[in-house]
């Protein structure tokens, strides 16, 4: 739902749908990194034959792979079930009706554009944050030269 919404992605997944994928994650274990939350990404893997759940550490987040039959909107609606009412779930997705659902079982709902514009703020946030943080210094030539250099520069 996000990779086919967010047009960089969508691109890059009509000639490999898993390079798409890892640059998805990459994107979002950064975010991750900034809010501090628990992120997991769930992928469909319901066509694959003989396919089992996985879930994958990957830096900081929880890649989930569902099993044969099992799409990725089951598998959300599975989780928000169980804990969309005992604690803070966040679902992203553009889909009406798993947006119903998910809000249904006290989950909140976030658009693939509005997490784009989340993801968008969250990098101007660290720049700023870094840009202040970080001294400017000029870059003189003559602070890189060496001793006997220096030495001759300052006989003339």
């Amino acid at each position: 739902n996000i990779i086919f919404a967010w047009d960089e992605l969508k691109n890059l997944a009509k000639d490999n749908l898993s390079a798409a994928r890892t640059k998805l994650i990459d994107i979002l274990s950064d975010y991750q990194a900034y809010k501090k939350c628990k992120l997991i990404i769930v992928f469909d893997a319901y066509k694959v034959e003989g396919g089992i759940e996985q879930v994958i550490e990957y830096d900081n987040i929880h890649v989930v792979y569902t099993k044969e039959a099992e799409t990725a909107d089951m598998y959300i609606e599975k989780v928000t079930k169980d804990i969309g009412t005992k604690h803070n779930v966040v679902v992203a997705t553009s889909d009406f009706l798993e947006q119903m659902i998910i809000m249904g079982h006290g989950a909140m709902r976030l658009s693939a554009n509005d997490l784009k514009e989340e993801i968008e703020f969250a990098k101007e946030d660290i720049r700023t944050y870094y840009k202040d943080k970080t001294p400017q210094r000029k870059n003189r030539i003559g602070d890189h030269l060496d001793d006997e250099l220096n030495k001759f520069k300052t006989e003339e």
